[in-house]
């Protein structure tokens, strides 16, 4: 099936369009086909965010004292680092 394709200017800087050119070289693509990947890589993360923000419309809102006892201390903070961290 043959997808239609809509025409347009866009203007890259010259880094980037150099770097797309050699990706789209590497990848045996055309550089249309890495713009649209991204572009729709870009507002399909787009939508997930936007989905998750609306999700959380109805949470309550937490006073800052609230959201100082949700979060770790700061020596607990420091242990979790540590261990993280192989220390």
């Amino acid at each position: 099936m043959k997808i239609a394709h809509k025409r347009a200017a866009v203007y890259l800087d010259r880094q980037l369009h150099r770097a797309l050119r050699k990706r789209a070289a590497e990848t045996d693509c055309s550089m249309t086909t890495l713009v649209n990947d991204a572009v729709r890589q870009a507002l399909a993360e787009d939508a997930e965010h936007l989905a998750a923000i609306r999700a959380r419309t109805n949470e309550p809102d937490l006073s800052r004292n609230e959201t100082r006892r949700a979060q770790p201390s700061s020596d607990r903070r420091r242990r979790m680092y540590c261990v993280l961290e192989g220390s």
